[in-house]
């Protein structure tokens, strides 16, 4: 596969990436699944959850490869899923292990079509899967902080800014990553907020798990992130639950550079209410092991600060034409690096990751 190639599967907008990556399917042989979503996009196009199996529909061994889980990452995944759909020999050693692919193209539709992180309902994803039918957390700190975060005003005043330095000089970094990231039920015109339910996505992701991960007994997720890091450099996050032998899984099959919120090895805070939970309710007859693979962008400050600029203009739809612009603009350089190398480097790395991980399940 040339760079050029590479660079190409790439695109400048959700419908256009749709498109791309429903070409790439259809040209590997792929079976299409669509689940549509009730709201348009930002131009007006169609939105969809959209899936491309490889392999037997009993295949004991199933791959899964997603994107967009958090809406605007979806540039970076999806062409990555466009660049793996194209890997003949990726698809050949799949083929002949017994091992069957899907690649689930738009987790967040909506978010990736409007550049946003969230779901339509303001809504991390990826903080989404816990159990609505208990008291839900409060997350204390993060309440302190909130006005802070999302002030009245953008820029952010000084008494902000002074909010939250002063939280870091008493807690650390780490402790402030982790009380805004962690994820809050409280603020739902916040960052990281959970939700009161599950969301459109989250319903959908379910519903496509029953459908095809149900007769499996080996299954093995790679859940395409951006935003944490350095820039280029895939982290490879253990995203399973807390279990010694998923971990071990996972290093066996991805190597020891596997990194786990659990031990605090990880670039990303401890979370919960992560899409895997879903695997395990969905599909208990399967053993599962996952990662979420994490490229970075830029510096963390500057992908915090595009974070809280975006949802105070979704807070504020009376800001002016050109502050909405650059602010969104904004958005789509903490997560996506628009540039070849970027995206050769990130392609690369996930082809590695994805042979590494048939190898594992053919095991």
């Amino acid at each position: 596969m040339t760079a050029e190639t590479i660079v190409e599967g790439f695109a400048q907008s959700y419908g256009q990436a749709r498109d791309k990556f429903l070409a790439a399917a259809e040209a590997a042989g792929a079976e299409l699944h669509a689940q549509r979503h009730p709201l348009r996009g930002v131009q007006g196009e169609e939105l969809a959850m959209d899936a491309g199996r490889l392999g037997a529909a009993d295949a004991q061994a199933l791959l899964i490869v997603s994107s967009a889980c958090h809406g605007v990452e979806g540039f970076c995944g999806s062409g990555i899923q466009v660049a793996l759909l194209r890997d003949a020999d990726l698809l050949r050693a799949a083929a002949q292990a017994g091992v069957a692919l899907l690649f689930v193209h738009g987790l967040n539709p909506w978010g990736f079509s409007w550049w946003r992180r969230t779901t339509q309902e303001n809504v991390d994803l990826n903080r989404n899967f816990v159990d609505f039918h208990v008291p839900l957390p409060v997350n204390d700190d993060y309440l302190k902080l909130a006005r802070a975060l999302v002030p009245a005003s953008w820029p952010p005043p000084p008494e902000a800014e002074q909010t939250i330095a002063d939280f870091i000089a008493r807690h650390g970094m780490k402790a402030f990553q982790g009380a805004v990231s962690r994820g809050q039920h409280d603020d739902p015109q916040g960052l990281f907020y959970a939700g009161q339910g599950p969301t459109w996505s989250h319903v959908a992701w379910r519903h496509l798990l029953q459908d095809h991960g149900r007769r499996c007994n080996r299954l093995a997720l790679i859940d395409l992130h951006t935003g944490l890091g350095e820039s280029g450099h895939g982290e490879r996050i253990f995203a399973a639950r807390d279990e010694a032998a998923a971990l071990a899984r996972a290093r066996a099959w991805w190597g020891d550079a596997v990194t786990s919120i659990y031990d605090g090895s990880s670039s990303s805070a401890r979370l919960s209410g992560m899409i895997f939970e879903a695997i395990y309710e969905e599909c208990p007859q399967a053993q599962y092991t996952g990662i979420a693979l994490e490229y970075g962008t830029l510096p963390l400050a500057e992908v915090m600060l595009a974070l809280r600029a975006d949802q105070w203009l979704e807070n504020h739809p009376e800001a002016g034409a050109a502050q909405r612009a650059s602010l969104k603009r904004a958005t789509r350089d903490a997560f996506y690096t628009d540039t070849p190398a970027w995206k050769q480097r990130v392609v690369e790395q996930a082809r590695e990751a994805a042979r590494q991980a048939v190898r594992g399940l053919a095991a």
